[in-house]
């Protein structure tokens, strides 16, 4: 694995990158490539926002109840978090190592009246220069870094004191490599092929180890599963294939 010491350590992997802005085009069509985040919105959405109103304290009851709170959502892609959290009053902080997908991002925020701080640029970058914020989200990106310790700690270290980071990942599964890449990529052409590596997944269990040293402390962990027969996803217990932690800054 990469140092953390290494002065050209970086998180990025360049095919992923390249990957993602051959698709780039696509991000806001709700039947395209990206359908499945689509899907998958709402309950992501769902759980940021009744975590983030319960630790922070704010107003549910508020037109925009995350006033006041600022936000990283590092891979952001086109902004599929981003926005609905700017419009929930949040000050949002979108970036991506896709210039392309920056620029689809940065489009879609212009035309739909939303003021998000888009950037086409790294973790690292931001924690050079000395960035720090409420919130920061890590969702569905950790298996597709180049390096996942120094990514963790990265993003870790930009999280405010007594703040939050929110990882969405997949485990390492037989059951995940059944769903998520047989099924998702080969069978049902939710996504391309190739879209998901099964060996980057990464399981709680090592995701637990690199969170470690980064100080921040693991408050809970959840599934998030698929029901075929309603089309939807929902929180659960079952952690096999998705899952996220909510981790606080101690």
């Amino acid at each position: 694995m990469t140092s953390q010491t290494n002065p050209k350590a970086t998180t990025v992997d360049d095919a992923e990158i390249a990957r993602f802005s051959a698709m780039a085009q696509e991000w806001w069509s709700p039947t395209g490539k990206f359908r499945p985040l689509h899907k998958f919105n709402p309950t992501r959405i769902a759980y940021l926002r009744e975590k983030l109103l319960d630790h922070f304290g704010c107003d549910a009851h508020a037109r925009q109840p995350l006033k006041g709170l600022t936000i990283l959502d590092v891979g952001c892609g086109g902004g599929l978090l981003c926005e609905p959290l700017c419009r929930l009053g949040a000050e949002v902080t979108g970036v991506d190592a896709s210039e392309t997908n920056i620029g689809i991002a940065s489009t879609h925020a212009r035309e739909s009246g939303l003021a998000i701080d888009y950037r086409a640029t790294t973790a690292e970058a931001l924690v050079a220069e000395g960035r720090s914020y409420d919130v920061v989200l890590t969702m569905e990106v950790v298996e597709h870094v180049a390096d996942v310790d120094l990514f963790l700690s990265e993003c870790a270290s930009m999280v405010k004191p007594g703040g939050l980071m929110v990882i969405a990942t997949l485990n390492r599964t037989l059951k995940s490599h059944a769903l998520a890449i047989i099924g998702a990529e080969y069978i049902l052409r939710w996504l391309p092929v190739g879209t998901h590596t099964w060996e980057k997944f990464v399981t709680p269990n090592e995701l637990e180890r690199s969170l470690a040293p980064t100080g921040l402390e693991i408050v809970e962990k959840v599934g998030v599963s698929y029901n075929p027969l309603f089309d939807k996803w929902s929180r659960s217990n079952d952690l096999d294939v998705n899952y996220m932690f909510l981790c606080q800054k101690k």
